[in-house]
């Protein structure tokens, strides 16, 4: 089959690149549509890439601007981007059109129905609430789930994720459940012991992440339990650090913490995850986490919301510990069972990692899209009426 896969701003290029060389490998021919590649984005790997948007808003200079012209910017080539888009789509002729996100919903709507006439549409729906209940984003929410119901196919990763989708009113036979993959190969944590229990909330650095929760909840451990501790919070920074910082300094662990805004290679985040190191998802909001994956990949206990993936993923009490989104109490209860017993940290190192030969390769993911894939093209939008009855496979439910 011919795939084209959508992702304008690259948002999910590691999903991507995962998913696009996996289908490459079965036979198919895949080319991924997004924005020009940045220098700290890496190698895409074996898959094509088209550059088909945002070549203003992503010039060097561009990127300078302001944030307000910036995005005004940003929105004025988006809807330049999308005629180059079409164009290429004449092209390419696709059997399948793959969306992965949807940057600006109310303007990509009636580009989806022009979309549908050109191949079947399908889209992975990575997060039910877009933009992770951003109250400034009500009107794009509205917008999105408006254009979910255009799609012919809608794959998530959750069971949380079709629950939510159902209650929009789509149709279960066209909600597909496919895992989110593993980005990282399992491996034995390589970084030094510290002497401190080394608590890692790694990936851009956002609202609904919780960081400011994490912070919390560190504040409110006994000062001889903080002296145990560090926190290390790494990433891009999409939001100002400084009332962090600020709020640290306030509580008196600045000392005991470390916020790390820079993009981390993959060559590099092995490095992040030593044998102390308890990986910790303090999420507002959340459905499935490629962070989550890689901190399964390196054998990590884990403390996390009770939300989507982690809910589902994780049994609490043997791969971690979870507590209800939002709990600062809770959060700081789970830390300080992490600091005191060691014993329970190994122990759930040891069910992360074989938790970690349970989880689905890129191959069983490849294999259920195509299958998805052949299904929307035999049986279109309407004409099926139960869910996909997906062959058994290893790790898949």
């Amino acid at each position: 089959m011919r795939i084209s896969l959508v992702d304008p701003s690259l948002f999910t290029l590691p999903y991507d690149r995962a998913l696009a060389s996996a289908l490459h490998r079965a036979g198919d021919a895949v080319i991924l549509h997004g924005r020009p590649l940045r220098p700290d984005d890496g190698d895409p790997g074996d898959i094509a890439l088209r550059p088909d948007f945002y070549p203003l808003s992503e010039h060097a200079r561009a990127r300078r601007l302001p944030a307000p012209l910036r995005l005004g910017l940003k929105g004025a080539d988006h809807a330049a981007s999308l005629l180059r888009f079409a164009a290429a789509l004449r092209a390419c002729h696709p059997d399948i059109i793959h969306v992965q996100w949807l940057p600006l919903p109310w303007l990509d709507a009636p580009m989806l129905r022009w979309l549908q006439r050109v191949a079947p549409l399908v889209m992975t729906v990575h997060d039910t609430c877009p933009f992770n209940g951003n109250p400034a984003a009500s009107l794009q929410r509205i917008g999105f789930h408006r254009a979910l119901k255009i799609f012919d196919r809608l794959i998530v990763h959750t069971d949380q994720g079709r629950s939510r989708l159902q209650a929009m009113g789509i149709p279960s036979a066209r909600i597909a459940v496919i895992p989110h993959g593993p980005l990282a190969e399992p491996r034995a944590a390589s970084a030094p012991d510290t002497g401190h229990v080394q608590f890692l909330l790694f990936g851009k650095i956002k609202p609904y992440k919780g960081a400011d929760l994490l912070i919390e909840a560190f504040g409110r451990l006994p000062a001889a339990l903080r002296d145990r501790a560090r926190l290390r919070i790494v990433g891009q920074p999409h939001m100002p650090l400084d009332p962090l910082l600020r709020r640290a300094s306030e509580l008196g662990v600045g000392t005991h913490m470390r916020i790390e805004p820079d993009f981390v290679a993959d060559s590099d985040i092995r490095a992040l995850f030593g044998p102390t190191t308890v990986a910790v998802f303090p999420y507002r909001e959340i459905e499935a986490s490629g962070v989550l994956s890689l901190a399964i990949a390196h054998g990590t206990p884990i403390l996390a919301s009770r939300l989507g993936a982690f809910a589902e993923m994780l049994t609490h009490g043997t791969h971690g510990l979870l507590f209800e989104p939002g709990d600062i109490d809770g959060l700081a209860d789970a830390l300080a069972h992490a600091i005191t017993d060691a014993a329970w940290r190994a122990s759930a190192g040891t069910a992360v990692r074989a938790l970690a030969d349970t989880m689905p390769s890129w191959t069983d993911i490849a294999d259920r899209t195509r299958l998805l894939y052949r299904d929307v093209r035999r049986t279109g939008r309407i004409g099926i009426t139960t869910p996909i009855a997906y062959p058994a496979q290893r790790g898949l439910s």
